[in-house]
């Protein structure tokens, strides 16, 4: 096993290129030979210096079309399983906000907490913080955003809420299927939004991707953060490949790239060297 004090640059960046390829803890051990106590502390380091240089880089974004999703995960246990003592440790549900830029496929904003009104709030008036002209929103018809989004943005923003309807599958085994779409309804709460373009498709792909690419995201596994600290420094550390290493294929850029945010595609090194 590879120890702490000697892990070298090119094997710190094995080890993430491992963790943001949707492999786990485990099995990024026994890929790179690290010890698990370096691996989870070279995460959250990084997640911790990753989630700080996005919050400083990803400001003034000039967007047209932004949108809006939360993606569920859990940290420990499902809530309905977790303590109270558990809960006030940040084990239980956790749900991700994500605000993405439709064209240049950014990920402008994210935040971890549950669905209430209070982290809607925080996620809306963050996203309002770093976009500098007038845009077009499109969320879910969770019913917080209404005021979150009228805090945040007032009236000027062009605001449209996409309304899914599901039916659960009645055959088979519904637990491992998703629930069926059976019809959508859009609704203009602001502003004089595009009809074209009330879409939640690409946030929603975003986040399938999300599901594909950090192991702690995948469902019907034991593949869960057990803390809550390792979950955001995950989730920070993926943004930050997704946002400036990443070549999407749509675009032959970066998100970061397209958005006129980085001159070039950052490498697995230059995200390491992050850490100083």
């Amino acid at each position: 096993m590879v120890i702490m004090n000697r892990l070298s640059a090119p094997n710190r960046a094995r080890v993430v290129a491992s963790l943001v390829e949707g492999n786990s803890i485990r099995a990024t051990i026994r890929m790179t030979g690290v010890a698990k106590n370096t691996i989870v502390k070279l995460l959250v380091d990084l997640g911790a210096a990753c989630s700080k240089f996005q919050d400083e880089k990803i400001r003034n974004v000039r967007a047209r079309r932004v949108q809006c999703d939360e993606i569920w995960s859990f940290v420990g246990s499902k809530e309905k399983n977790t303590s109270h003592e558990k809960k006030a440790e940040g084990c239980g549900d956790c749900w991700t906000w994500t605000a993405l830029d439709a064209d240049t496929k950014l990920m402008i904003s994210f935040r971890l907490g549950d669905r209430t009104l209070a982290t809607a709030y925080d996620f809306m008036h963050d996203v309002a913080e770093r976009i500098s002209n007038r845009i077009q929103l499109t969320t879910d018809g969770h019913r917080v955003y209404l005021e979150a989004v009228e805090s945040a943005f007032g009236l000027e923003i062009d605001y449209a809420m996409l309304n899914k309807v599901y039916r659960a599958n009645p055959e088979g085994q519904t637990r491992d299927s998703p629930a069926k779409c059976i019809g959508v309804t859009s609704a203009v709460v602001s502003g004089d939004p595009d009809p074209k373009h009330v879409s939640t498709s690409c946030v929603e792909r975003s986040n399938l991707t999300m599901r594909m690419s950090i192991r702690r995201f995948t469902r019907l596994t034991n593949a869960f953060s057990k803390k809550l600290e390792n979950h955001a420094a995950m989730v920070a550390l993926f943004f930050m490949y997704y946002n400036f290493d990443r070549v999407h294929q749509t675009l032959r850029v970066t998100p970061a790239m397209e958005a006129g945010i980085a001159d070039h595609v950052w490498s697995i090194e230059e995200i390491v060297a992050l850490l100083g």
